[in-house]
């Protein structure tokens, strides 16, 4: 039996893409060096042969990771259910310290989304799991090694 794992309809497109790049441009590519290398003559002192070999390696690893993590994905779509302006699962959440006034937005995403660059945390991040559930308005505590720091929610968007 296989887990479901969650996924924003972004994070299965960028996955897609990234499957097509790999299908259609990389292996390709890693095919015709390998038989360039091959024509070199000699197998077992050619460099390049065995860097093409490995990279073959790598990029259908990657293919199968990213097909497996694809036939495991539960895409959901937030811009498609109604704001009851609770957090939930692909939600951005604008957050603000009680004690600094800071304010933050973030977007929970599934964890190979995560890019706190871009604001996107993991539904699995202890932030995340302090906001699940949390209405516009609620407070929480988010437990963090330099102590406990209160939060507001003040804003829930489905975009």
């Amino acid at each position: 039996m296989s887990t479901q794992f969650p996924m924003t309809v972004a994070g299965a497109d960028a996955l897609r893409e990234e499957l097509n790049e790999l299908k259609t441009v990389r292996r390709p590519k890693i095919i015709a060096d390998i038989a360039e290398a091959r024509e070199h003559g000699d197998l077992k002192e050619n460099a390049e042969y065995h860097a093409a070999r490995e990279q073959q390696g790598f990029c259908e690893g990657r293919i199968q990771e990213i097909e497996a993590k694809l036939s495991n994905a539960q895409i959901i779509d937030v811009t498609k259910m109604p704001n009851n302006g609770r957090v939930i699962f692909g939600a951005t959440v604008t957050i603000v310290n009680c004690d600094t006034d800071d304010e933050s937005t973030y977007t929970i995403v599934g964890d190979d989304e995560a890019d706190i660059k871009a604001s996107k945390v993991s539904v699995n991040s202890p932030i995340a799991r302090a906001m699940i559930g949390k209405e516009r308005g609620d407070e929480f505590v988010l437990k963090s090694p330099s102590g406990d720091v209160d939060y507001e929610v003040l804003e829930v968007e489905y975009v």
